[in-house]
């Protein structure tokens, strides 16, 4: 028997993980998972341009990875923090945070 394994998932030459043909990103995906709790089916709904097989692929590659990926989504966050502890306009920042909350 023979096994066959085609695989959804680029990496770029700076290392970031892609859905094949979708400029779309892994790490888009793991953080709507996370930030919405979406199963697959759901994140299908609010990307339709993405099937099914090629989510399920950017999960595999995530659990695959989790470390790593887990690492880029905290530096994001930081990053974004950083940024938001810079705005100079007090009311500015705060309408941004508003943002941020569900």
């Amino acid at each position: 028997m023979t096994a066959t394994f085609i695989t959804q998932i680029e990496i770029d030459p700076e290392g970031v993980a892609w859905i094949q043909g979708a400029n779309t990103k892994v790490v888009e995906i793991v953080m709507d998972k996370i930030a919405h709790g979406w199963t697959p089916d759901e994140m299908h709904l609010q990307h339709p341009h993405l099937s099914l097989a090629q989510i399920h692929a950017a999960l595999t590659y995530y659990y695959e990875h989790q470390a790593a990926l887990d690492a880029e989504i905290q530096a994001r966050q930081a990053g974004r923090e950083r940024m938001l502890a810079e705005v100079s306009d007090p009311q500015f920042r705060q309408r941004l945070e508003n943002l941020r909350r569900p």
